[in-house]
């Protein structure tokens, strides 16, 4: 059986568009994805980062929402440790009153960024770990405070609107327990770790504890995907993500740069290596191709779900990139 196919937009800026722009595109792209039949569509935070303009999931959720009818759309994710769960509580309680039985709440526990802008965002003095920051947000939503806990008074508003479904997002086996011990979906980052999927997942499934929200594992894989009308096309168009993801280790993040200069940079032999090791996380090609490598991702972990981010320097090229991948499975959804 197929995976279901689902997209994760970060909202990329190429060179010559404004951050502006990829906003408005991240709309199109979602009102695309919702023709084409995908599953879900989620939008990341990202923060001080010049080649990505999501740094606000929850306000892109519901523009997607409102732009868009038969997705369910969410975050992908929230960086709980940058947030008071409070807040997270309430904006994502509203955009379910809205979107009702549509949206989605992943949560991230890394900052979205470099550690100087991390402690730009965080609370003062903020040392929570991840278990406690969320047992701090199912608390005010649904008021599973323990007896005699200080807050427990204070309750998400609006009243009477329930959460909407909580994954864990994660890179590494961390998040895929804490994920099982409480009962969540767990959706693993293929595209930063290809590496840790298959463990991570059996962990997760070995070890899921059901809840009330799920009484069985449900856990996606994210991946990133360049889908072209021939492998060689494909390959042509990756050679931004090359550059790109050089310049990010280097620590000189920049916007996305497009096939043509990256053809002419002047790698070095160890930059060159560094780009081949990076490709271990770039699933490329056709359609035939790409849909036999993300057939054979889900198998191996065993996911039901895929969950693709496709970053190329032109707009039309990345949503040609998305109806050759739901036309590969025959329909996304």
């Amino acid at each position: 059986m197929s995976p279901k196919l689902s997209v994760l937009d970060l909202s990329p800026v190429s060179s010559g568009m404004t951050a502006a722009q990829a906003l408005h595109n991240t709309l199109d792209l979602a009102r695309h994805a919702d023709r084409l039949g995908f599953h879900r569509c989620w939008l990341a935070e990202h923060h001080n980062m010049p080649g990505i303009a999501g740094s606000s999931p929850e306000i892109l959720i519901g523009q997607v929402a409102r732009e868009t009818s038969k997705m369910r759309v969410g975050s992908g994710g929230v960086m709980l440790p940058n947030h008071a769960p409070l807040q997270v509580a309430e904006r994502f309680q509203t955009l379910e009153a809205l979107f009702p039985g549509r949206i989605d709440l992943g949560i991230g526990r890394a900052p979205g960024s470099d550690p100087r802008t991390a402690s730009a965002l965080r609370r003062a003095g903020q040392t929570e770990e991840l278990p406690a920051q969320l047992a701090d947000l199912f608390g005010f939503a649904g008021g599973q405070f323990p007896a005699g806990h200080p807050l427990g008074s204070v309750a998400a508003v609006p009243f009477g609107v329930r959460l909407p479904p909580v994954w864990l997002l994660g890179s590494s086996d961390y998040s895929a327990q804490v994920a099982a011990a409480l009962g969540l979906g767990f959706a693993f980052a293929h595209h930063i770790n290809p590496s840790g999927a298959e463990e991570a997942m059996r962990l997760y499934r070995n070890n899921f504890t059901p809840s009330e929200a799920l009484p069985e594992p449900e856990a996606l894989v994210t991946a990133s995907v360049i889908c072209a009308d021939t492998d060689a096309e494909a390959e042509k168009l990756a050679a931004s993500f090359d550059l790109a993801w050089l310049r990010l280790y280097a620590g000189r993040p920049s916007v996305f740069p497009s096939p043509e200069e990256a053809r002419t940079y002047p790698y070095s032999a160890a930059e060159r290596a560094q780009v081949q090791a990076t490709r271990s996380r770039l699933i490329l090609g056709s359609p035939q191709t790409v849909r036999a490598k993300l057939c054979a991702l889900a198998g191996r972990v065993g996911a039901g779900e895929i969950m693709a981010t496709t970053f190329v320097h032109d707009h039309e090229a990345r949503k040609h990139s998305y109806t050759l991948l739901a036309e590969a499975f025959g329909s996304a959804g």
